[in-house]
């Protein structure tokens, strides 16, 4: 700390033998605080400033194709509904010596999330890694023209051909939808946000044991996932549901929707260290298109997030199924009917319910009596209530909701 000590030279204005007023209690008191709180204040901002700094430099971004970089909005601006895809890679560089060596670079997880135009609900569509689509001509990550398009490739093949811009196409053409947002995290980046955060409650319906992936869960019951187990849970799939990749997305909604339910508690949003923590980890661990590597633009759709309602926030799974030959075999074949039903809802901003349960890997979880979310609104009137037209439920959409509480289903 530096010497805070009076100096022995003169100060312009005052004799140093000459004899000084003498200064109120009060009037000291008043200026120390104040003192004080411009020193806490600047110290803040420097804190804040240095954080900002830190984590912009940590970014790691590519180009989309056709983006165009706008300049980015002022904090909390952010107006109108987006589109953003978040893929989870598998590769072992730079994971650490646990995960083996594979020279294979495979998005693992695929999930696009919609938030509609007046930014009051949000939903999340995972994407089965195994599940056979067309991939378009994707632009080589040199510049220097285009790779061949595919007819029927797993989508988990588009990060190896193409990159991020490979993966974010071919969702594209799936959906039909504009995605100007991607992003793309690491196993490390996964250990250490769900370490940044405090851990993740997860439930299971008994005992869940994967040696593929690593987890070793010893009952039925409730537990704190964070790092290596996070993870671990998030990969396995030879121990819930029924063995294949769509229960594995079902579990893996149980652990995103209480995700969501922890990130949104006051212990994480007013806790600078947490939200630094989560900052730095995301920075240092995940490849950002152009357009999202702006702090402030993600700060900005962070906010959009963090203002929608538990039960606005919905995770689905592309409809989509098991035991199909031909091209198909032994992978996954999207519902094609069932699908253009979601897309249309997504696309028209339309609200709608799931009556089709949760999926493969995951079962409602009888013991859990959730308080109402405080951000619920009230009950609309009888003649509310009359000219609010009726939300379509989707057949055959399987999810949940953020405030659905759910427990993984291990698999016997």
């Amino acid at each position: 700390m530096s010497d805070l000590r009076p100096r022995s030279r003169s100060i312009d204005g005052i004799a140093r033998h000459g004899q000084l007023r003498r200064s109120r209690p009060a009037a000291t008191v008043l200026k120390f605080v104040g003192a004080a709180l411009a020193v806490v204040a600047v110290s803040a901002a420097s804190v804040a400033g240095i954080a900002v700094t830190q984590i912009t430099n940590n970014i790691k971004s590519v180009a989309l194709p056709g983006e165009t970089q706008g300049p980015p909005p002022d904090l909390g601006s952010f107006d109108g509904g987006f589109n953003m895809l978040i893929v989870g890679s598998d590769t072992r560089a730079g994971q650490g010596a646990q995960f083996g060596k594979d020279d294979g670079v495979l998005n693992d997880v695929t999930m696009l999330v919609h938030v509609s135009e007046d930014q009051s609900n949000a939903v999340a569509v995972s994407i089965p890694r195994d599940m056979v689509v067309p991939i378009p001509a994707c632009p080589r990550e040199d510049g220097k023209g285009n790779y061949n398009s595919m007819t029927a490739q797993p989508i988990n093949n588009t990060l190896a051909y193409g990159g991020l811009a490979c993966t974010v196409l071919t969702v594209e053409t799936l959906t039909g939808l504009d995605i100007p947002f991607a992003a793309l995290i690491t196993f490390q980046g996964v250990i250490q946000m769900s370490t940044a955060v405090g851990g993740v409650p997860v439930c299971i319906n008994g005992p869940l044991t994967d040696k593929y992936s690593g987890i070793s869960l010893p009952k039925a019951g409730t537990y704190t996932l964070a790092g290596a187990d996070a993870l671990a849970f998030l990969r396995s799939r030879h121990g819930v549901g029924d063995g294949s990749d769509l229960g594995r997305i079902s579990s893996q909604q149980v652990f995103l929707s209480s995700l969501v339910r922890t990130v949104k508690s006051n212990d994480t949003l007013t806790n600078f260290t947490k939200l630094y923590g989560i900052a730095t980890a995301a920075s240092q661990n995940m490849t950002l298109s152009n357009s999202l590597k702006n702090v402030n633009t993600m700060a900005s759709l962070a906010l959009v997030l963090k203002g929608i309602p538990l039960d606005r926030i919905t995770f689905v799974q592309y409809p989509s199924t098991t035991g199909v030959g031909g091209v198909y075999s032994g992978k996954v074949a999207p519902l094609k009917d069932i699908a253009t039903a979601l897309f249309a809802k997504i696309k028209a901003d339309e609200p709608f319910s799931l009556d089709s349960g949760t999926g493969r890997g995951s079962v409602t979880d009888p013991s859990a009596a959730p308080a109402p979310s405080a951000s619920a609104a009230p009950a609309p009137s009888a003649s509310a209530s009359a000219s609010t037209p009726p939300v379509d439920a989707l057949t055959g959409v399987l999810g949940q909701t953020a405030a659905d509480y759910t427990c993984s289903k291990v698999n016997n």
